[in-house]
């Protein structure tokens, strides 16, 4: 068995924590970005990696608004084929993306997923 090598703790906990400011930063700009989506209007998780420079990946944009604030409209945000994304996640009601975006004039296909020509925002 090999043996595993293991930084100093001071070294670990140095760049953890620069990890975890750089994270809070780009998900602070992911937040503000979603903020700005009118509504009625959406963009994609992969709309949003591009807009930040590629900071995040689509998926870290996911997380992003997995644990965003009240005031952030997450359900404007869809995958890149225009699903719902969040219907998979334990914690978020199946549907209640979809009904948010209903209640804002936002139509869904009958094969589920909304028409990003006609709904998509570019800032």
């Amino acid at each position: 068995m090999t043996p595993v090598r293991r930084t100093r703790p001071s070294a670990s906990k140095r760049v953890h924590g620069e990890i975890q400011g750089n994270r809070r930063h780009a998900f602070d700009a992911v937040w503000e970005i979603v903020r700005r989506i009118p509504a009625g209007r959406l963009m994609t998780y992969g709309q949003i990696s591009v807009l930040l420079g590629s900071r995040l990946s689509p998926v870290g944009v996911g997380w992003a608004l997995h644990g965003c604030p009240e005031d952030v409209p997450w359900h404007r945000v869809v995958n890149a084929s225009g699903g719902f994304s969040t219907d998979r996640l334990p914690d978020v009601p199946p549907g209640l993306q979809k009904a948010l975006l209903k209640a804002e004039g936002v139509e869904v296909r009958l094969d589920g997923r909304v028409d990003l020509e006609r709904y998509r925002w570019l800032p």
